[in-house]
């Protein structure tokens, strides 16, 4: 009750109060920027890994041996499995567009549109023509909008692809040629595959590397939920022979997604300062509070208060400043997180500005996903350091001497 009368009441010297009140706003935007840093970031990585696994495969499946020539049976066998939404085979083989004198080293994938459609998003993606348009034996292409605008072809084009695999002949061995008319243009926001991926009917891939109709490269898996992808591969590891091997999302963008994650965890530190620096504040609030309450700790201890009571007053007195700016700054924090698109957009519009331009960035909007998770961390975090800060300045009250408090009074 006193540590409560103390908080709310008005002292003598005002350079306390101010302090506690620089602390109190420290602590409330420290949460606050810290909130919505996280999750700002989270927004970001999770735009990412969506337009990344929007054509990359959550689970792939391949062959020790090069091909496999029996993946009806090797996608019945992932289907069975409860986490498996759907599965595709595909050929996966490299080449050069030329177009124009203009080339273009590709990475080529040979696919069958109505499966490849349930795996990833290209037919979502298409800026220009149709993904359905690629047809067994008329030998159409869908390309990236940056391999496009490199190549200067567009749907309608016929370009050429050359193949690695050459043809022996009596001049020599020659690369083996292909004139494919381009029918759509994606845009899946990663430059990785917008300047280098090219699409194909699966047999038409067959054709031109020389593999039989029921070869194929591998099987490509997408899961109802992306995060158990290891557990799948574990999984599956089980069910099938040793010829097959098989890699998940995680490994195959192992050090794009690590590096996220290590950008966010130190940004998070580093604003984490701002409350650690708010949490000594509260020490030098209460250091400053004892010497003002000096004769009144000695009266107390006179009424027959011990020490460990005169240490709860203060601890209150600064777990209330702690608290009242952790709730604060959880309020801030968890509105500005929801609203920081808008409010972004809304400084652009005022001072005619934009952060994040078109032109530059793929994603030319701030994102941002609150998790429960991180907002619970933060407000422990910051509970914890405000309640440490207050264990010195509270001991030293308790160690008050009341007769040399009291001497000139």
């Amino acid at each position: 009750m006193i540590g409560l009368r103390y908080t709310r009441a008005k002292r003598r010297n005002h350079f306390i109060s101010f302090i506690s009140l620089i602390s109190l706003l420290g602590i409330t935007l420290g949460m606050t920027a810290l909130i919505t840093v996280m999750s700002v970031m989270n927004g970001f990585h999770k735009e990412v890994r969506a337009r990344i696994l929007g054509v990359a495969s959550h689970v792939q499946i391949g062959s020790f041996q090069g091909s496999v020539t029996d993946w009806q049976e090797l996608a019945a066998v992932a289907m069975k499995l409860p986490q498996v939404a759907a599965a595709a085979p595909y050929v996966d083989a490299q080449g050069m567009l030329s177009y124009q004198q203009v080339v273009r080293g590709v990475s080529v994938r040979g696919i069958l549109p109505d499966t490849e459609n349930k795996v990833a998003d290209f037919a979502s993606r298409m800026v220009m023509g149709e993904f359905h348009q690629l047809q067994a034996g008329a030998f159409g292409m869908v390309i990236g909008l940056e391999l496009s605008r490199s190549l200067g072809a567009y749907p309608g084009d016929k370009i050429t692809l050359i193949s690695p695999q050459g043809q022996v002949t009596p001049a020599g061995i020659l690369p083996r040629m292909k004139q494919f008319t381009v029918v759509g243009v994606f845009e899946a926001g990663h430059f990785e595959y917008d300047s280098g991926l090219a699409l194909i009917h699966l047999a038409d891939a067959q054709k031109l590397y020389r593999m039989a109709p029921n070869e194929v490269s591998g099987v490509r898996l997408k899961l109802n939920d992306l995060f158990q992808a290891p557990q799948v591969v574990r999984d599956l590891v089980n069910r099938l022979t040793s010829n097959y091997y098989l890699t998940d999302w995680t490994q195959q963008h192992a050090n794009y997604f690590r590096a996220i994650q290590i950008e966010k965890r130190m940004l998070s530190l580093i604003l984490a300062l701002i409350i650690a620096v708010a949490a000594f504040n509260i020490v030098s609030t209460l250091v400053m509070a004892v010497t003002d309450k000096q004769s009144d700790i000695a009266i107390l201890r006179t009424l027959g208060a011990s020490p460990s009571s005169i240490m709860k007053i203060f601890i209150v007195q600064g777990t209330m400043i702690g608290l009242l700016g952790t709730l604060l700054g959880l309020l801030g924090g968890i509105l500005l997180a929801y609203n920081v698109g808008d409010l972004v957009a809304w400084i652009e519009g005022l001072f005619n500005i934009q952060f994040l331009s078109q032109e530059v960035y793929y994603i030319s909007k701030i994102p941002s996903e609150p998790q429960l998770s991180d907002i619970v961390t933060v407000a422990l975090v910051s509970f914890v350091l405000t309640l440490l800060a207050t264990l010195y300045p509270s001991y030293r009250a308790s160690k008050v001497n009341p007769a040399e408090a009291l001497r000139y009074e």
